[in-house]
């Protein structure tokens, strides 16, 4: 069973076994049809594509961020509709860095789905080790109706939230950290390309999620990972973490990150920036503050 990564090379092995789900996650924020036009040129045989717009986020509404989380019932609807079971080994790959499937990878989790790993170093990895590339696209070979059958209800959520509300009692009452993963620059309110207001919930850490991965995109090892978080953290619990970037995907690197490190148990506010922006009531930082 992989809950974590796997290698292209694992995979190659793997990829036609029976119960083994592959999801392909490409995206672009800025070209939102990047994504699904690289998956039908070229990916992993028997992958099926999922849209972070229509599909991995609910409606939004001005005021619930970018990618609002959906909810469990629908997400596990979705889901089940691509033949998810409760036996499904599912692999998550994007373009490189792992950004995308890390988001998908914390849904599935949230949902109570264990068996989910994603490909280090995603699709340049697997055309690397010599994977097989399949054109077009696939639906799903399991049934709506087969998958509600084996999958049943969603399961307890496997990993915690927590909402706009409670970060802004948190500011008074402090009993965790927030760790955002935006680059530093947007962050310290320098510059904000994607959403109207800049800067930082206040007491917020700043952790890039790109200091996650190698220049090849695969994770860095997990001992440097726990190292570097744990001087990040300066003596917190990873259950006084809670993740959060511009609209809840890169926290979940972050989050990720922490997992493959040892450092378990860590929450994601899925709004995240995007949707404590919008209200103007909420308090902003700036600088290094």
């Amino acid at each position: 069973m992989f809950k974590l990564l796997i290698t292209a090379d694992e995979l190659r092995k793997a990829v036609t076994s029976r119960n083994w789900l592959v999801f392909d996650v490409r995206h672009d924020l800025a070209d939102h049809q990047a994504g699904r036009l690289a998956y039908e040129q070229g990916h992993i045989p028997g992958a099926l594509y999922l849209d972070h717009e229509r599909q991995l986020s609910a409606p939004r509404t001005g005021k619930n961020g970018r990618h609002p989380l959906p909810s469990r019932d629908d997400f596990a609807a979705l889901m089940r509709s691509q033949g998810l079971t409760r036996q499904s080994q599912v692999v998550v790959y994007d373009g490189g860095n792992s950004m995308f499937a890390a988001h998908l990878w914390w849904m599935l989790r949230w949902l109570g789905h264990e068996q989910v790993a994603i490909l280090d170093g995603g699709w340049p990895a697997w055309v690397a080790a010599g994977g097989e590339v399949q054109t077009g696209t696939n639906t799903a070979s399991v049934t709506e109706a087969q998958a509600v059958q084996s999958m049943g209800a969603p399961r307890e959520a496997g990993m915690p939230t927590v909402d706009a509300q409670a970060v802004l009692a948190n500011l008074a009452l402090p009993s965790f950290v927030v760790v955002d993963a935006r680059a530093a620059e947007r962050y310290r309110g320098e510059v904000e390309p994607m959403d109207p207001v800049a800067g930082h919930i206040p007491g917020a850490l700043n952790r890039p999620n790109t200091l996650n991965v190698q220049a090849d995109g695969r994770f860095r090892p997990a001992s440097e990972l726990q190292q570097d978080f744990r001087a990040l953290l300066q003596g917190r619990s990873p259950d006084q973490v809670v993740h959060q970037c511009g609209s809840g995907i890169t926290a979940c690197h972050n989050l990720f990150a922490m997992e493959l490190a040892g450092l378990t148990g860590s929450a994601l506010y899925p709004g995240s920036w995007s949707e404590w922006c919008s209200d103007p009531a909420r308090p902003v930082a700036r600088s290094e503050g």
